[in-house]
């Protein structure tokens, strides 16, 4: 059925909350993340300290981290440099060639890489299509851009109806 592509394998309620034991222990070595409203609002120009921590915390335990967003170069250098993360900017999210990209560069498999992101319509569906297992963030800010925005109508009614049906149990924020 096409709409078990918008249900993510997981969702929790914040990045920080993902450990890098958690993932060592399912044979992951590698995360995709999004940018705006996964690692911080998406009118936040710099990682914050925690993000900063998560991010040394993943290298630390060798996790490779890659983020991909739809954002403008600009945008997505500004944040990932300081971080010294790879980034794909541009991506086109929900299509797969910035996963493909990502997975190349990292040098992985894709079971042994998770996707993140705050968006069903983007992150959660290209990485199914893709392959990839996923993982859900609540969105940092309640505010978004004006595409967002229509997607975020559209999520709302997928998840929804994915609640009724008992396909999704964590409750929304």
């Amino acid at each position: 059925m096409i709409l078990k592509r918008f249900l993510p394998n997981e969702q929790v309620k914040s990045v920080l909350e993902i450990r890098p034991e958690d993932l060592k222990a399912r044979g992951i070595k590698g995360i995709i993340t999004d940018l705006d409203n996964t690692l911080v609002a998406w009118d936040v120009a710099m990682a914050t300290p925690e993000v900063t921590a998560w991010f040394k915390l993943m290298t630390d335990h060798e996790i490779k981290i890659t983020i991909i967003s739809n954002n403008k170069e600009e945008r997505v250098k500004l944040f990932s440099e300081p971080l010294n993360a790879p980034f794909v900017y541009g991506a086109r999210k929900p299509l797969g060639q910035a996963f493909k990209k990502a997975t190349k560069q990292m040098g992985l498999e894709r079971d042994e890489i998770v996707v993140i992101g705050d968006q069903i319509m983007t992150d959660v569906l290209g990485g199914n299509s893709a392959g990839f297992y996923t993982i859900l963030v609540v969105p940092i800010v309640e505010t978004d851009g004006k595409l967002t925005k229509i997607n975020r109508k559209i999520e709302r009614r997928i998840l929804g109806w994915m609640r009724k049906k008992g396909m999704i149990t964590w409750e929304e924020e």
